[in-house]
């Protein structure tokens, strides 16, 4: 997931600005197609396509599966819905009306099916269509008498060039169909997995590097200075008093021992300076930082246990919350991520500090890093013996010696205690490097692996939660039936009332948008725009749309005649987007932000030009700008040089 803080123009409230505030990429194979892929293959996915409102791609998909020779009555229906799909007859071609009528004339050569019906219906809607005062009842029961799959695929795909009288005749069906499938399937619960951020993996801090290494390798030399200053000062003082030396070397061996024992525990004994961890520095405040820290106090504040309120519990928890979102913005901020990709992690941290507290064992950690009063007053007592009794056994070497002994002893001891405190320095570093690498990597491990699970559970949570493109688009084409239903019935107008209508669908705004490798970008929030061209003029609707509960707001409505459309002009930036601009005669210039750029959310596999375009199609912009385009040039009689007379003839036999 990525971020554009960059201003776009707003399409509901004229030449204000929307702001992304997230954008999710989910990682599909439903629409990829390998260059070596069977006719079969393509024809799948083009219907794939073709059910999730990506017509434009469906229609290249189906008719390369026919080209290569995967033809019948399935494929042909489902080729003919893919050219009319989102489309009216102002949209079609020559050329593809004209393979459409070659399409009817091949229906009679196929072997009787229900898809063979369902195409010759098909046929006949676009014949009565197309033709004035034709009797319309006929055709709609043999629509009604169709199988449910092919009866509602005809209703959605041919919803745009369906008008006048034969629209009305199905509208109350369509509509009651909208009503029913709008709240389905629980959208009002599941809408937001859909653009839920694609949670990062899960990481945890690695051991330091150990400084076990260069105190090895300084460790012999040291040692072998004090077996030589030991064996000379024991020497003399067996020499001089051997039972005495014998007692006074079985009490240093023991106290030595016993100090190593339990020195290894208490890191303090040490000399060797204590490495600071590379990946905790000072964190500066930073962006990332500020929201990290936003995060866990958030998360902490509603995840708490029971009987704090959330003043107590962020209290309680300031250390512990401090020290994991420093942690936590270390680990990640090289990624260049956003904080909602991250949130699983501090969210399962909360939950864990939470069950911590519960359990009794929230500061542990804390606990863990203490040194027991036993362990130190059994060093520091070995320590004392042992101190006391290589004096004691100097005392017995010097004892009644002459001059040249008592300086070997002197000279001994001096090496003994230097030697032997840089020795046991050496090698209590050595042995605490040792266990601490393990104790952190057993505690990285343990991290890792709970990490992981939640990393897991939270990303199999959201695959289940998420809606499927078919889901989205059913829940978009019933809003849409929704918003048209309402202006039908706030302008007291019938579908006979209509010469043609066109839907545009634009981002809201304060948006997050999501979409799935090779599909078209859905919002949070949308801006519908209606244009109904009656006889008399254009009125236009525009309200924005919250997808999550399909609620609207901000309605505008606009009404002028066709030669007041003076102008309609679309810029594209591929750095920023589509803006669609119209210009009345009686008004200032209104700029409409079709679609933001996408270029950089492309995965390597991805065209920016048919991702541009799918998004475009699924935006209803190709028939609004036609149309538009057409009415600002030549007014009301671009409508009626284009009437659906031009799909005429479509006539099936047999």
């Amino acid at each position: 997931m990525s971020h554009n803080d960059g201003a776009a123009y707003s399409s509901a409230a004229y030449n204000s600005t929307i702001g992304i505030q997230a954008e999710t990429v989910h990682d599909s194979t439903i629409y990829f197609v390998h260059p070596d892929a069977s006719p079969q293959e393509k024809y799948r996915v083009g219907v794939q396509l073709l059910e999730d409102g990506v017509p434009s791609r469906a229609r290249e998909m189906i008719t390369d599966a026919i080209v290569h020779g995967h033809d019948g009555t399935e494929v042909r229906f489902h080729w003919v819905l893919a050219m009319l799909s989102a489309r009216t007859h102002h949209d079609l071609t020559a050329e593809e009306v004209e393979r459409l009528r070659y399409a009817s004339r091949l229906v009679r050569t196929y072997a009787e099916d229900e898809w063979k019906e369902a195409l010759r219906v098909t046929f006949d809607l676009l014949a009565v269509l197309s033709t004035t005062g034709s009797e319309t009842g006929p055709v709609l029961k043999q629509l009604q008498d169709l199988p449910l799959r092919q009866h509602d695929a005809i209703l959605r795909h041919l919803d745009v060039i369906l008008t006048g009288g034969l629209k009305d005749d199905l509208w109350a069906e369509t509509l009651g169909r909208a009503r029913a499938e709008r709240f389905g399937n629980d959208r009002a619960q599941r809408v937001w997995a859909y653009f839920a951020p694609v949670p990062i993996g899960a990481r945890a801090v690695p051991p330091r590097p150990s400084t076990a290494a260069a105190a090895k390798a300084a460790l012999p030399v040291r040692a072998v200075l004090f077996a030589i200053s030991g064996t000379v000062l024991w020497a003399l003082a067996l020499a001089a008093e051997p039972a005495q030396a014998i007692v006074e070397l079985s009490v240093a061996l023991g106290a030595g021992l016993t100090a190593a024992r339990f020195g290894v525990r208490w890191p303090g004994l040490t000399t060797g300076a204590r490495v600071s961890h590379p990946r905790n520095p000072a964190l500066a405040e930073d962006g990332f930082t500020k929201r990290v820290r936003h995060s866990f106090d958030h998360y902490f504040s509603v995840r708490r246990p029971h009987g704090f309120t959330s003043d107590a519990w962020l209290a309680h928890t300031v250390e512990i919350r401090s020290s994991l979102a420093a942690e936590i913005a270390d680990l990640y901020r090289e990624s260049r991520i956003g904080v909602e990709r991250v949130d699983w992690l501090i969210r399962y941290l909360a939950e864990d500090a939470r069950h911590r507290h519960t359990s009794g064992n929230l500061f542990d950690q804390h606990l863990k890093n203490q040194i027991p009063v036993r362990t130190k007053a059994l060093t520091v007592a070995s320590l004392v013996v042992l101190g006391v009794a290589t004096l004691a056994a100097f005392g017995t070497a010097v004892s009644g010696a002459a001059q040249p002994r008592s300086l070997w002893a002197f000279l001994a001891v001096l090496g003994a205690g230097w030697s032997g405190h840089a020795a046991a320095s050496r090698w209590l570093e050595v042995r605490r490097e040792e266990r601490r690498l393990d104790r952190e990597t057993q505690d990285c491990q343990e991290q890792l692996t709970a990490r992981q699970i939640a990393h897991q559970r939270w990303k199999s949570f959201l695959d289940e939660t998420r809606p499927s493109e078919l889901e989205m688009e059913t829940w978009l084409t019933c809003d849409k039936t929704s918003f048209v239903d309402e202006a039908l019935r706030h302008y007291r107008l019938t579908w006979r009332d209509l010469i043609t209508h066109t839907i545009l669908v634009a981002p809201g705004p304060s948006y997050k948008r999501g979409r799935v490798r090779g599909g078209p970008w859905r919002y949070s929030h949308y801006v519908f725009r209606l244009f109904l061209f009656t006889q008399d003029g254009i009125r236009e609707i525009s309200s924005e749309f919250n997808f999550y509960d399909a609620t609207r707001r901000n309605e505008q409505r606009s009404n002028y005649r066709f030669d007041a459309l003076t102008s309609v002009q679309v810029t594209e930036n591929a750095d920023v987007g589509y803006d669609l601009e119209l210009v009345l005669a009686n008004g200032p210039a209104r700029k409409i932000r079709i679609k933001d750029a996408d270029a950089h959310q492309l995965a390597p596999t991805e065209n920016s030009q048919e991702i541009s375009e799918i998004n475009l199609s699924a935006a209803g912009s190709a028939h609004t700008f036609r149309l538009l385009e057409g009415i600002a040039a030549d007014g009301k009689s671009w409508i009626e040089r284009h009437g659906p007379d031009s799909l005429a003839p479509f006539q099936v036999v047999g």
